[in-house]
Order: C-alpha cells, then sequence, then structure tokens
C-alpha cells in the first residue's frame, strides 16, 4: 500500500520484537510501545482487506458493502470465499496477484491461463461475479524490495492480459498495477516537475505504453498520513482538504492540499513521456485511527470526509478537473497485519474490526452515515486482566507482557494512542485482554503465573476499548492452534528472565 505500503509484507523477527518488549518494559515503565480491496469512485469503493485472526464472513461484508451503496471493491488476491459472496451481487470488483506469483506468473504463459481460468472465468462465466480489473503484484517497485520484483512485473502483466484475450474477456476486464507514489518524483516541491524515477524509469515506459495500447489504466496508492509520519516538520494542516496553511503556486495553478500536488506530480510525469490521456485509478487512500499520534478518530474523519465531499461534487485537480476515480483504504481493520511499516498499519478501517463505524462518514450516496455489519455474533461479556492480588514487581511480569503482545495485538498502546493514557496496572491488562480474546476466551489463554484473572466487568476507559472478539466458524480449533504454537515460546520467555533475574 502507500509510500511504505508494501513493507507490509515485511516480516519482523519474533525473538527481535519480544527482547525489544522486555527492554520497553523495563525503560518506559510498562508503557508498551511495539514498533516493530478498493473503489472507482464515480460509484464508491473501498479496499477489502483480509488479513485479520476473526474476519466477519464473506456474505455478512457483501451485505454491508450494499448497505452502504458501495458498488465497488478491490481484493489483494483472488481468494474464492469472498470472490462466491460477491456473486450477483452488482458489486464490480478488482481481484489482485500478490507479489509472490509474479515470477511464476512471468515465466510461464500456461501458469498465467491456468489463474485466469481459475480466478477469472470460471467465476464469470458461472457466478456471475462482476470482475473489472487483474490487479498484477502491488506496489512492486518499493525501494524495500531491493528490486526483487523489477524483472517479472512487466512479463507477468503481459501473460495475464494475453490469458483474458484468449479467454475472451479481454475487453471486458483490464490489467493494471497498483504503484506506490514513489514510482515518480518532483525535483522541487512543483507538481510540474514530476518526472518517473529514475532508476526504473525505462521499466516504467514499457509498462505505461502497455496499459496505453490495452486500455488498463495507472494505478496509484497516495497517502498524505505517510508524508506526515515520514517527516515531522512537515505541515500537518497541508494534509487535509479543508487546509489553511500556505498554498504551493506553480506557474498559477494553485495547490491547496498534498492529496492535489501529487496526483498532478504523476500527471505531469506521464504527459512528459508521451502518456497524458492515461486513465488514473487511486488504488488506496485514506488514513488510520489509532497506532500513531497522528492517527486518530479526529483526523481521519476529517481526512476521509474532505475526500469523499470533493468526489462527490466532482472536483478533480488544477491538471485534471475531472472526478477522481479511487478506492478509500479500507473498509475493515485487520489485526493480523505487519506492523513494520507502524503500529498504525492495523487500523486504516472505516470500520472496527466487527464491522462497527468509527466515525460519522457520508459517502455521498443518499446516507448520512455508515451502515453497521449485521447479526454479529461475539464471544462471552468477558476479559482477561492483571489480577488486583498481582504485583507489579512480580519478575514475570514484564515476559508475560512480551509474551502476550508478542502473540496478539497491542498497537492502542503507546504515546499519542488510543490507549496510550493507561497506568502500568492499564497496559498489562489490555495486553492479557487481547491476548485471551485473539484465542477465543479459552481458559489456559488468561493463565499468566500469579499475574491474571478474568472479570466480568469491563476495563474500557473513554477511547480505550478492551474489545471482545467476534464468533467465526472456526473459532475453538483457531484458538487452540494458537496455543499449542506458543506454549513453548512462552516457557523459554519465562525460563529466560528467571536466569537473568
Amino acid at each position: 500500500m502507500r509510500s511504505m505500503g508494501s513493507l507490509k509484507q515485511g516480516v519482523v523477527s519474533r525473538r527481535k520484537l519480544l527482547v525489544g518488549l522486555l527492554l520497553l518494559f523495563y525503560f518506559y515503565g510498562g508503557v508498551l510501545l511495539i514498533m516493530d480491496c478498493v473503489v472507482v469512485v464515480s460509484g464508491i469503493g473501498v479496499n477489502w482487506g483480509t488479513q485479520a485472526t476473526h474476519p466477519l464472513p464473506p456474505s455478512t461484508v457483501v451485505r454491508m458493502l450494499k448497505d452502504n451503496g458501495i458498488d465497488r471493491v478491490k481484493l489483494f488476491d483472488a481468494d474464492s470465499k469472498y470472490l462466491n459472496a460477491l456473486a450477483n451481487s452488482g458489486i464490480q470488483v478488482m481481484v489482485g496477484i500478490p507479489n509472490e506469483m509474479l515470477s511464476t506468473l512471468a515465466s510461464s504463459v500456461q501458469a498465467a491461463e491456468n489463474w485466469v481460468a481459475k480466478n477469472v472465468s470460471s467465476h464469470v462465466s458461472s457466478n456471475g461475479v462482476d470482475i473489472r480489473y487483474v490487479a498484477v503484484g502491488n506496489e512492486p517497485f518499493l525501494p524495500t524490495f531491493n528490486g526483487t520484483f523489477i524483472g517479472t512485473t512487466l512479463p507477468a502483466l503481459q501473460n495475464i492480459q494475453a490469458a483474458l484475450i484468449k479467454a475472451g474477456l479481454g475487453t471486458r476486464i483490464k490489467v493494471t498495477v497498483p504503484l506506490n507514489a514513489d514510482v515518480y518524483q518532483s525535483q522541487s516541491n512543483l507538481p510540474s516537475e514530476g518526472d518517473l524515477r529514475t532508476d526504473i524509469h525505462d521499466l516504467m515506459l514499457q509498462i505505461l505504453k502497455f496499459l496505453s495500447d490495452n486500455g488498463g489504466p495507472f494505478t496509484v496508492n497516495i497517502y498524505p498520513f505517510i508524508s506526515l509520519y515520514k517527516d515531522p516538520s512537515f505541515p500537518i494542516d497541508f494534509a487535509f482538504f479543508d487546509s489553511n496553511s500556505s498554498p504551493i503556486n506553480d506557474n498559477g495553478r494553485v495547490y491547496e492540499n498534498v492529496f492535489d500536488a501529487n496526483y498532478d506530480t504523476l500527471v505531469w510525469a506521464l504527459q512528459k513521456n508521451g502518456f497524458g490521456n492515461l486513465s488514473i485509478i487511486v488504488g488506496e487512500i485514506g488514513w488510520p485511527t489509532d497506532g500513531d499520534k497522528n492517527a486518530n478518530l479526529k483526523f481521519a474523519q476529517r481526512f476521509n470526509q474532505g475526500f469523499m465531499s470533493r468526489v462527490n461534487a466532482g472536483k478533480g485537480t488544477p491538471m485534471r478537473s475531472g472526478a477522481i476515480d479511487a478506492y478509500l483504504f479500507s473498509l475493515i481493520d485487520e489485526d493480523a497485519k505487519s506492523i513494520q511499516p507502524g503500529n498504525f498499519e492495523r487500523h486504516w478501517g472505516l470500520l472496527y474490526f466487527d464491522g462497527q463505524p468509527k466515525y460519522q462518514l457520508s459517502l455521498g450516496n443518499g446516507r448520512n452515515g455508515l451502515v453497521a455489519a449485521k447479526d454479529v455474533h461475539y464471544l462471552a461479556q468477558k476479559w482477561c486482566v492483571m489480577s488486583p492480588s498481582a504485583s507489579l514487581a512480580d519478575p514475570q511480569v514484564a515476559a508475560s507482557v512480551s509474551y502476550a503482545c508478542g502473540n496478539a495485538d497491542c498497537t492502542s498502546l503507546g504515546y499519542g494512542t488510543s490507549c496510550g493514557n493507561l497506568d502500568a496496572r492499564g497496559n498489562i491488562s489490555y495486553a492479557f485482554n487481547s491476548y485471551y480474546q485473539i484465542n477465543n476466551q479459552l481458559d489456559s489463554a488468561c493463565r499468566f503465573p500469579n499475574l491474571s484473572a478474568v472479570t466480568t466487568t469491563n476495563p474500557s476507559t473513554g477511547d480505550c476499548l478492551f474489545r471482545i472478539m467476534i464468533k467465526t466458524d472456526t473459532t475453538a480449533g483457531a484458538g487452540e492452534r494458537r496455543l499449542s504454537r506458543s506454549v513453548g515460546l512462552l516457557a523459554y520467555i519465562l525460563t529466560f528472565v528467571f536466569i537473568i533475574m
């Protein structure tokens, strides 16, 4: 995704994470800080990510999409259970091909034909899924990939296009490559200085020509939040559409927010290289609600409502005045995503993990707010917390908390987050409960030695919510499997702490 987009595919060493958490606990007095799909708008579109420990049933999500008037969705793969749920729904779909498949698809026309037959043709012909785009890879040219996908992206794109044509779908379904906004650049702050990134310039020209020849759009992910996250001196107001910050004047074209400036930098880059008429889709755009001091409900509502108001008014940018095609990122929070880009990575959703709206947002389709998911079933009203009789001085506290967070989600803890004002006991309770809920409230998931207890009193305070997980089709079995994988690790950590004390 974003300027740091597909860093989500990076893997953080579990041992380093746990050791880091131990140190953070000791040095910060228990305040834990863990560092470590889309819609084209003329209709309303969203990214539907599925990296969650307790995902909503696909049928529930599709019903919720329809209840909210969302008629376009972008997926990051082509999982049949999601495509089957979208059958005959009237929702237009962009299916995705993960980066790890690019090499196979690039080297074999037959592999591409097999992929199209299984993941596109079968759903279009027999299931009534309205697939409009195939996204080949996701931000494959991020510098963090060290050129891994430089040689395979274009051949994979070509083979998928050929397979679609052979299947008789070449005019109906278009190919694209979702790219990060760093594939173009400006030597100054002016959009008119925009051009393709020098190290991939020739490759990008080939991709642009191929997209142009085959009617495919240029798909780009733009994240003003990341501009703010990466640069503390970035003028915060310039990230929003109701900005009061000093505008940028580019030869008479005035830019009052970073999105317009970024988008038009791309427009200039395309124009300079002979592709000024290529259509553009904003594949991902949004604002997270937790995990960073600037990731909160207020800013997310301000940004997303500002963007939707522009889209619904048909307002473009100084270089392209027409309505912008875009997919909001994202529909639902994903608590199993990598947090290598930052703790905010699990909090991009317009909705919480259970399909409940986070804030008031009008999508401009006759509705004043988002409609929640229906018929969602929760686990019992109970939480795992630090036992009132437990001592903060207990030598097993740090290791137990580190273990809990290493196997659950503690990204709402830390400076400026929704639970950033908890005291030490509150931090510990939050960690224990996160582990307990992710493991489906199994009794064995709240047995931190002499430290934990189950309560029926909700420990939530203010904006800090101690969540209860939803029931899924595989709830019990999943909890048992998670615990069995983790028991040995916990024993190792506790032994390690005992030795060093």
